[in-house]
């Protein structure tokens, strides 16, 4: 498995502090980047553990963690 087929971990925040951790193929992390820049509405984020579906309109961050591997503790 290439590093663009392996699922990406994020983190979603929402008004009044909820997040959403998921992992996410690299397409589905692009088609919610795209998604969060316009204007809003619900989204369907297609996630390695099931289907989510959120308010665009609520989402006050994205976080991609970058999974870099470190040696040590």
């Amino acid at each position: 498995m290439s590093s663009d087929d392996k699922p990406q971990k994020i983190s979603i925040g929402f008004h009044g502090g909820q997040t959403l951790a998921a992992r996410v193929p690299s397409a589905e992390l692009a088609k919610l980047r795209e998604a969060l820049g316009k204007s809003g509405g619900w989204h369907e984020l297609n996630a390695v553990d099931g289907v989510v579906v959120f308010d665009l309109t609520r989402v006050d961050y994205l976080l991609i963690d970058i999974d870099e591997h470190r040696v040590g503790f």
